[in-house]
C-alpha cells in the first residue's frame, strides 16, 4: 500500500506533510524526486513499456517533462497518458508519490489543439495586464484538465538588446511593464490556491537577456546594482504580489560563475534578498552543461553537486547529474543529506499543495476535453487586436475604405499563416521535434542531448504518433488545427467585391526565392499596396530571423525585403506596411517607402484577422511599443530608462549629444503608438506638492477623445528622480492605464503611487532607500510624447525599505 492513505501524509500543511513523508524516504528515493524524465521514452505502440517504466520510475520521480510538446496527442490522449504514468507511480512504487507534469505555456498550452495567443511581446504591447491575467486563468484550467500542473512560464527577463533572439518571449525593455505582466500572468495561472492552480515558473533568473554580444547563453554583462534594480524587479514583484512558486535558472554566467552553480544568485539573491520560498528548477540540460559547455566541473557528478549546493532543486528534463549519481555523491560525503532534504522537501510540498496525493488522476472524457482545449479564441483575437501598434500614418491613409477597388498584397507574410506562430508555440515545436528525432542539423543536437533513454520501441511508437502531423506541411497543419487564415484571406473576407492580387515578391531571408518584378506589376495596377513583411520566429532549427538559438549581429530588416518595399513604393501607389516580428528591427531605410505602418508582432492563431480588422477600421489600433526601436544596430542597447547623461538622455549642457552619423534617439520610442483618433490631456493635478518619504501621492489627469471614432489610449505616468551620488534613469515608468473612449468622451485617470515603489539601492549598494528631494511628474502618450509636467517634493528623512516594498501603483477611472 502506498503512503497516500496514511495519517502521515493526510494531515497538516503541505510543508508538514512533506516533512512527514521525507522521514520515510531512502537517499535514492529522495534523489529521484529532484529529477525528471522525457515521456517519449516510456511508451511503446501498446502503451507504457513495463520494463522501461520500472527502470526509470521504479523508485519514484519528481517531474515528467513537457508531455504536451513531446507527443502528438489529443487532449483526451494527453490525459490518459498522464493517468497511465500516475497509476504506475501511485500503485507500483513503494511510496506511491505522484509526479508533477510540467509543460511550456508562454502564450497558450504547448500541446496539440490548445489555443495559441499572441506571443509575450505582443501581449505586452496591449498594455492590458488584466486581459493577460484572464488568459493565464484559462491556461490554468486547460492545463489542469489534462493533468499538467506546472507551467514553464512566464519569461520575466527584461529585454534591452535587440540582437538577442528571444525578445519575443519577454514583456519588453521596461522593468515596471515587465513586472505588471509577470504579476498578472502568475496570478492568473496559480489562482488563489494551488489546489486548483498551476505552478508558474519564472524564467530566466537572472539577467539572461543582457549578455555579451546579445548572444543566447553568453555571459551576463550588468552591474550588481542594475541586476537588482532592473532585472530582478519582475521576479521580486511576482514573489511579493503573486506568491510565485517556481523559478528557472539562466544558462548564463554572472561574474564568472554559471547561474546554475551560483549560490550567490540562486540562494543569496533569490532567497535571502528577494524572499523566494518556492522551488528552483533547471533550464533544460543546465547541469550537464556545467561540465560540457562552461567547464566548471570535472564531470557531471561534480556538476550535480555544484548545482544542488547552489540552490538548484530540480534537474530538468532528465537525470544526468542528479538522480542515482547524486545519491552516490551524498553517500560519498560530497554533499550533505541535509542539503538534499531541503530540495526534496520543496518538491514534496509542491505536490501536496497541488492536491496531487488526493487527486493524482484526471477525467479522460474526450468530449469535455475537446471543448476545453480550444476555448479562448475570442480572447486571443482581442489580445491580438489590442497589441497592434500604429507606428506611422501619413495623411491618414489608414483606415482603408471597404469600397476600395484594387488591392495588391505583397511581402513574405502576404499569404502565409505560419509567420504568426513563433518559437514556444506547438506548430514550431512540432517542427523542432521532428528535426531532433531525425538528428537534424540545427542549433541543437538530437533527442539524446536532452538526456534520458529512448529505446527503439519507444522511438517507433513516437514515429507512428507523429507520422500524420509530419505528413502535412506546417502551413496546412496550422490551418487544420487552429482555423487560422492568411492576411490575404482575411482581407478578401472583409472586402469581397475588391480585386485582391497577392504576389509575395520575396521571402523572409535574402537566400529565399524572389520575384520583385511581379510585385511591382501588381502594385502598379492597385489603388493601395498592403506590404506584409518582417521576421520569422523559430526554435533552434530552420531559416529564422529570431528565436531561441537565432541571435543576430545585424538587426536591419533583411535586404531583399527592403528592396521589395522600395520597388513597390516607386510605383507611386500608397504602401501600407504590416510588420510582424518579435524583436526590434531597424527600419530606417525601409520607413520612407511606407505611407503607414502597423506593428503586429506575432499574433497567434487569430492574428491575421485582427490585422485585417485594423487595416479597414473595424478596430482602431491602440497598442503601444513595449520596446524602443533603434535606427541602427550600433545603438543597441537603447531603452527609455537610460540614465541622465547617458545614451540619448543627454542634457543641453552636455557637449557629447549623440553619434557623428545619426541621431542618438530611437526611431520609435518606448510607449509609442498612434490611433485613428486623437486624444487631449488636461487637468493634471497632484494630491500634494510635498510628500513625506514614507508616504504616497495621487496624480490625476483627464483624457478626452477629440476625434471622430472610438479609440483606446494608454495613459503613461513617468517619474524623474535624482539621488545623492547616484545616476538615475532620466524617466521611470511608474504607472499606466488603458482607457477606451467614444468620440467626445472623457475620463479622469487617477494613479496612487507609494513612494517606496521608487526605492533604489543607496551608494552602499545593499540598502534600498527613499531620499528627500524633488521628483518630476511626466504624463503622456509615450515616453517621448509627454503632455503634462508637474513636480513635487519628497520631505522628511531618508528611509530604508525592505523586500515587501511596493512594486506597482494603482489606478482608477473617474
Amino acid at each position: 500500500m502506498s503512503l497516500t492513505t496514511t495519517t502521515a501524509t493526510t494531515e497538516g500543511t503541505p510543508l508538514q506533510r512533506a516533512d512527514a513523508l521525507l522521514q520515510q524516504m531512502t537517499i535514492d528515493e529522495k534523489a529521484l524526486q529532484l529529477t525528471s524524465t522525457m515521456p517519449i521514452g516510456l511508451f511503446g505502440v501498446d502503451g507504457l513499456l513495463e520494463s522501461q517504466a520500472t527502470k526509470v520510475l521504479g523508485n519514484g520521480i519528481g517531474h515528467i517533462s513537457a508531455l504536451g510538446m513531446f507527443g502528438h496527442k489529443s487532449p483526451a490522449k494527453t490525459a490518459s497518458t498522464v493517468n497511465e504514468i500516475q497509476h504506475f507511480l501511485v500503485e507500483r512504487t513503494r511510496l506511491g508519490i505522484p509526479a508533477i507534469f510540467h509543460n511550456e505555456a508562454l502564450n497558450g498550452v504547448l500541446a496539440p489543439d490548445f489555443t495559441v495567443f499572441p506571443t509575450a511581446i505582443g501581449l505586452a504591447a496591449s498594455w492590458n495586464p488584466d486581459a493577460v491575467e484572464e488568459m493565464a486563468d484559462l491556461i490554468r484550467r486547460q492545463m489542469r484538465s489534462v493533468g499538467l500542473l506546472q507551467a514553464l512560464a512566464p519569461v520575466m527577463d527584461v529585454a534591452r538588446d535587440a540582437r538577442w533572439g528571444r525578445v519575443h518571449e519577454t514583456y519588453g525593455e521596461d522593468p515596471y511593464l515587465a513586472s505588471a505582466f509577470s504579476v498578472a500572468f502568475t496570478k492568473g495561472l496559480q489562482g488563489t490556491d494551488l489546489l486548483e492552480g498551476v505552478i508558474a515558473t519564472a524564467k530566466h533568473f537572472l539577467g539572461y537577456a543582457m549578455t555579451e554580444g546579445g548572444q543566447n547563453m553568453a555571459a551576463t554583462q550588468v552591474t550588481a546594482r542594475e541586476l537588482r534594480e532592473v532585472y530582478a524587479r519582475p521576479f521580486a514583484a511576482a514573489i511579493q504580489l503573486a506568491g510565485l512558486a517556481s523559478v528557472m535558472n539562466s544558462y548564463s554566467e554572472i561574474d564568472g560563475i554559471p547561474v546554475g552553480a551560483s549560490e550567490a544568485i540562486l540562494t543569496g539573491l533569490l532567497r535571502d534578498e528577494l524572499g523566494f520560498e518556492g522551488t528552483v528548477v533547471s533550464d533544460y540540460t543546465t547541469v550537464p552543461m556545467l561540465h560540457t559547455r562552461q567547464k566548471v566541473a570535472k564531470d557531471v557528478a561534480e556538476a550535480g553537486v555544484l548545482a544542488l549546493k547552489a540552490g538548484l532543486d530540480v534537474e530538468l528534463p532528465a537525470a544526468v547529474g542528479y538522480g542515482a549519481l547524486l545519491a552516490d555523491q551524498v553517500r560519498a560525503g560530497a554533499v550533505s543529506e541535509d542539503i538534499l532534504d531541503t530540495s526534496v522537501r520543496r518538491v514534496l510540498r509542491d505536490k501536496f499543495a497541488l492536491g496531487l496525493f488526493e487527486r493524482p488522476y484526471v477525467d479522460e472524457d474526450p468530449i469535455v476535453l475537446a471543448e476545453i482545449a480550444p476555448q479562448g479564441a475570442e480572447l486571443a483575437q482581442q489580445l491580438a487586436s489590442e497589441s497592434l501598434t500604429l507606428l506611422k500614418n501619413e495623411d491618414a491613409v489608414l483606415p482603408l475604405s471597404r469600397s476600395i477597388q484594387r488591392i495588391a498584397i505583397v511581402g513574405p507574410h502576404a499569404d502565409e499563416v505560419g509567420f504568426a506562430f513563433p518559437g514556444y508555440t506547438y506548430p514550431v515545436g512540432l517542427g523542432m521535434l521532428g528535426a531532433m528525432m531525425m538528428g537534424g542539423d540545427g542549433n541543437m543536437a538530437g533527442l539524446d542531448a536532452m538526456g534520458g533513454e529512448f529505446p527503439p520501441e519507444a522511438m517507433a511508437a513516437a514515429g507512428a504518433e507523429f507520422g500524420p502531423a509530419f505528413a502535412v506541411s506546417p502551413e496546412e497543419y496550422i490551418r487544420q488545427h487552429y482555423g487560422s487564415i492568411s492576411l490575404a484571406e482575411a482581407v478578401r473576407a472583409l472586402v469581397p467585391d475588391a480585386e485582391v492580387t497577392v504576389v509575395p515578391g520575396c521571402g523572409v531571408l535574402d537566400s529565399e526565392p524572389q520575384d520583385i518584378d511581379a510585385a511591382v506589376t501588381a502594385a502598379s495596377n492597385a489603388d493601395v499596396v498592403i506590404a506584409a513583411f518582417g521576421g520569422r520566429g523559430g526554435w533552434f532549427f530552420g531559416a529564422n530571423t529570431e528565436g531561441e538559438g537565432s541571435d543576430s549581429a545585424e538587426i536591419d530588416l533583411p535586404r531583399n525585403q527592403r528592396t521589395l518595399l522600395a520597388a513597390v513604393a516607386a510605383t507611386g501607389t500608397p504602401v501600407v506596411g504590416v510588420l510582424s516580428t518579435g524583436r526590434p528591427m531597424a527600419l530606417t531605410e525601409a520607413l520612407p517607402s511606407l505611407s503607414a505602418l502597423i506593428h503586429a508582432y506575432y499574433g497567434g492563431q487569430q492574428g491575421t484577422r485582427a490585422i485585417a480588422n485594423a487595416l479597414f477600421g473595424i478596430e482602431n489600433p491602440g497598442g503601444k511599443l513595449p520596446y524602443s526601436m533603434p535606427r541602427h544596430t550600433g545603438q543597441v542597447p537603447i531603452y527609455a530608462g537610460q540614465h541622465n547623461g547617458s545614451g540619448y538622455r543627454r542634457t543641453e549642457s552636455d557637449m557629447h549629444k549623440g553619434y557623428r552619423d545619426l541621431p542618438a534617439t530611437p526611431l520609435f520610442a518606448f510607449g509609442h503608438g498612434l490611433s485613428y483618433t486623437t486624444f487631449a490631456y488636461s487637468d493634471v493635478t497632484l494630491s500634494d506638492t510635498t510628500v513625506d518619504s514614507s508616504g504616497s501621492i495621487e496624480i490625476s489627469v483627464t483624457v478626452e477623445n477629440t476625434g471622430t471614432v472610438r479609440g483606446d489610449e494608454v495613459v503613461q505616468l513617468y517619474f524623474s528622480d535624482t539621488a545623492t551620488g547616484l545616476a538615475r534613469p532620466a524617466q521611470e515608468l511608474v504607472g499606466f492605464r488603458r482607457v477606451s473612449l467614444e468620440p467626445g468622451a472623457a475620463k479622469t485617470v487617477t494613479f496612487a503611487v507609494k513612494l517606496d515603489q521608487l526605492a533604489y539601492l543607496g551608494v552602499d549598494g545593499s540598502t534600498w532607500i527613499v531620499e528627500p528631494g524633488p521628483i518630476d511628474v511626466l504624463v503622456g502618450s509615450a515616453s517621448d510624447d509627454i503632455r503634462a509636467h508637474e513636480r513635487f517634493e519628497v520631505t522628511g528623512p531618508t528611509v530604508t525599505v525592505g523586500r515587501s516594498r511596493s512594486f506597482l501603483s494603482e489606478s482608477r477611472l473617474g
